[in-house]
């Protein structure tokens, strides 16, 4: 695979140019820095480095002085003179402690975090690139703020302040990726982005409704794929990479290609991904409970019970994953742009693990022969323009107009049946987003917009007889032909009420409307149609103090709400073995009312420290909970009477807690970094008022890490830890589900604390080649996180090689 790397490295050399010129490069990754302000020495003209992070030297006289300013990075100052010296090579350090990061993720335009009155985290690429994660939840979960629950190894559902599934929104390029049948239960879509091909990174925390909508409770996931870029210069700008990584837990292997070729008007890039994981060995030291004694295997259409030589080994875990990206971008003039994305993400069937080691009855034989998601498909197109020219409306303005398609189904089979239940589901997803912002003065700076989505839902469902192979139809998980679609118009604001205080504000209004035709032929519904029509206003408040630079100190008041989907509205499930999830005619939206106080506070350039407290009440939330079908409580369905449930506006939740960290320069190049979250979480029982654990409330959850970075080098090691959550805490819906925990000494299931002490490094030989590795769970910890329903990798040793052209 190396040789590969060369070889297609050594197709995209390119000459370099005659004439002399400066080169801006990162002091430790050596990567090019494009789009560098160089000033001269009376500061009356700015200059930017091209593409290559390349300028011309006729620019300056050799008794220039010049200063080099760039975001994220230490201001640097040089005599002209001394270039020669230096062969022209300039190394900018990066600034981990900069007060200037740009993010997005606050209003869709790109502006200073400091002056975001919410607790965002970026997650630097390069950062990425050091820890090599597999999948991008496990990008969400190096923040050190995200916690992350699987069910299986193709999975990864974030958890942000006690909210997770259809309470977080993930966005993708500006779109929102959430559709009409994110559920309740775990989701994990967010794994069909690809790790490897993301410029950006962003997690904002607490209700982000006023910018995005419906589902923006617990906070926003933003996401930014590879853009393509047009050169700077007559010459075409060429780059690109090639990627692989081997990794020994699930024996994965991941090859990433990516190429960009740009003229000044035109550019094109393409990007694919392949990855394979076998099934996950996990540790050695730690609760039996975790382990895989048995599996079921099929012989000559026969269900057998075998024991695991490897009890490590989890069988039936493993799957493999394609992504493919193209993104095209016309440069019509200065002030205009166009873009055109198409992306694309397929799995490979991927069991569903915590069902697969199921044992209900305590009887020593699996529940289920088979049971897998097939193939995860999701698409999409988008196309987009960018407008620059200020006018009476806006400064400036830009447009997408995207279609997605999704595709999943399920699929099982219990142990000694010759019944494969089929489940189809496909969403077709079509937005439109307009966002504008217009800079009144200097002080009033306005944000607003439209949005409108349509998603339509299709769902078919057979059973085949896997002796026979007759298919017939059966009962489908969402009625077939379901409609869900939400018109918003947004205004938020920016006002500098002096040079050390700002106020943010903004308001939105969203109309919602569902409509979905019943199939009786499999279930005598009490009704055929259901329309649900519903508007939410939601509004936000924040205030930023910045006594000095170095200082922020913020608050905010929000309200953020979730409107009834297809999935709530309208599924037919079995949640757990014996628990029947039927349709609700009757839901109305649950709103979410938050507060949060934070501050960033850097001392000098060595420490920075940051801290927020906030707390959420969850008003008419929507949960699953007992309910009646045509006027009885248990249904006979799939062969065994079942207890019915349905979601329902039935209760009130909250959550409060607090997010902490510091990063601490030490000394020559180590440095300190630690994150910590907590807290807790009730949802109230309906019945008798009392509160119980509210689901997705993550135990204590932190990291640790001794960082060291010098020229050409990074290491981290680093201790990523959870806190116990016992059995008082559990949710009664996660103590319904049992077999996923192990056993406290009463009995009761239950998660222990746990702790991995891990080692990373990058080596960036040059500005072409990095070397990265290192071992994770260095100790073989035996453990599973919270809420999870597969046991976390054991040892693991990680190597991988990048080649940059």
């Amino acid at each position: 695979m190396i040789l590969k790397i060369v070889v297609l490295l050594c197709l995209f050399v390119t000459v370099g140019m005659h004439a002399q010129h400066i080169q801006l490069i990162d002091k430790t990754t050596r990567e090019t820095l494009p789009g560098v302000f160089v000033f001269n020495r009376t500061k009356s003209t700015k200059f930017l480095t091209d593409s290559y992070g390349k300028l011309d030297c006729s620019h300056f006289e050799a008794t220039d002085s010049l200063d080099f300013y760039y975001s994220g990075y230490t201001p640097y100052s040089l005599l002209f003179s001394s270039l020669q010296a230096s062969g022209y090579l300039v190394e900018l350090e990066s600034d981990v402690l900069s007060f200037d990061v740009v993010i997005v993720s606050s209003n869709r335009w790109e502006q200073e975090q400091v002056e975001v009155p919410h607790t965002i985290k970026t997650i630097q690429m390069k950062d990425v690139l050091l820890q090599n994660p597999q999948t991008t939840a496990d990008i969400l979960e190096t923040s050190g703020y995200a916690f992350i629950q699987k069910s299986q190894l193709a999975g990864g559902s974030p958890m942000l302040r006690g909210f997770a599934t259809n309470r977080v929104l993930i966005v993708v390029d500006g779109v929102r990726l959430n559709n009409a049948i994110f559920r309740a239960g775990n989701v994990q879509n967010v794994i069909s982005l690809d790790a490897n091909s993301l410029s950006g990174t962003e997690i904002l925390f607490g209700p982000g409704a006023v910018i995005y909508g419906s589902d923006a409770i617990g906070g926003v996931m933003d996401f930014r794929t590879l853009k393509a870029s047009v050169s700077s210069s007559d010459s075409p700008l060429i780059k690109g990479s090639v990627f692989n990584r081997v990794s020994s837990a699930n024996n994965e292997n991941t090859f990433h290609f990516d190429y960009n070729y740009g003229t000044k008007k035109w550019a094109f890039l393409t990007a694919f991904t392949t990855s394979k994981y076998d099934d996950l060995l996990t540790g050695s030291h730690g609760d039996s409970a975790y382990l895989r004694p048995n599996y079921v295997a099929t012989i000559a259409g026969k269900d057998s019970m075998f024991v695991n030589p490897n009890p490590k080994k989890q069988v039936e875990s493993g799957f493999s994953q394609f992504n493919l990206i193209q993104k095209i971008h016309y440069q019509a003039t200065k002030e205009l742009s166009f873009h055109y994305g198409f992306v694309y993400a397929q799995s490979s069937n991927a069991p569903r693990y915590d069902r697969l080691t199921l044992d209900r009855n305590q009887d020593g034989k699996l529940d289920f022969a088979n049971w897998y998601y097939g193939p995860q498909v999701w698409m999409m197109h988008q196309i987009g323009a960018n407008f620059s020219k200020k006018n009476a409306f806006f400064d400036q303005g830009k447009a997408i107009l995207a279609y997605q398609r999704s595709e999943e189904s399920r699929h099982d089979r219990r142990f000694g049946s010759s019944r494969l239940r089929n489940q189809y589901e496909k969403v077709d997803a079509y937005s439109l987003n307009i966002d504008l912002d217009k800079k009144i003065n200097t002080r009033f700076h306005l944000f607003y917009g439209l949005e409108s989505i349509v998603n339509r839902v299709g769902s078919h469902s057979d059973v085949l007889n896997t002796i026979t192979l007759v298919s017939e139809p059966n009962a489908t998980r969402y009625p077939n032909g379901s409609t869900w679609q939400m018109h918003s118009a947004y205004a938020s604001a920016k006002f500098h009420l002096t040079e050390k205080w700002l106020l943010t504000a903004g308001l939105r209004y969203s109309f919602i409307a569902s409509n979905a035709l019943f199939d009786s032929t499999f279930f005598a519904f009490p009704f055929d149609r259901v329309r649900l029509q519903n508007s939410a206003l939601n509004g936000s408040i924040g205030t930023v103090y910045s006594p000095q630079k170095n200082t922020q100190i913020y608050s905010n008041i929000s309200t953020g709400f979730r409107a009834p989907n297809i999935d709530d509205i309208g599924k037919v499930f079995e949640s757990e073995p014996g628990n029947l999830v039927v349709p609700n005619p009757n839901l109305k939206p649950e709103f979410a009312f938050s507060g949060e106080v934070g501050f960033a506070y850097a001392v000098a350039k060595f420490l920075h420290l940051d801290a927020a407290v906030y707390g959420t009440i969850l008003e008419d939330a929507l949960a699953r909970s007992d309910f009646q079908f045509n006027g009885q409580d248990s249904v006979f369905f799939d062969g065994e009477m079942s207890k019915v449930q349905a979601i329902q506006n039935t209760s009130r939740a909250y959550v409060f807690g607090f997010q902490g960290g510091f990063h601490l320069k030490l000394w020559r190049g180590f440095s300190l970094k630690s994150s910590l979250s907590w807290q807790k979480g009730g949802e109230q029982n309906p019945i008798n008022g009392l509160y119980f654990p509210k689901p997705h409330v993550a135990p204590l959850f932190g990291r640790t890490s001794l960082g060291y970075e010098r020229k050409k080098w990074r290491m981290e090691l680093y201790a990523v830890y959870n806190g116990e959550m016992a059995f008082s805490n559990l949710p009664l819906t996660e103590i319904a589900d049992a077999a996923l925990y192990a056993k406290d000494a009463n009995g009761n299931p239950y998660t222990p604390a746990w702790a991995t002490y891990n080692v990373k490094f990058a080596w960036f030989v040059n500005k072409s080649i990095v070397i990265s590795g290192g071992i994770e769970n260095i100790t073989d910890q035996l453990y599973r996180t919270y809420s999870s329903g597969i046991s976390s990798p054991g040892r693991n040793f990680i190597l991988a090689v990048k080649a940059r052209f």
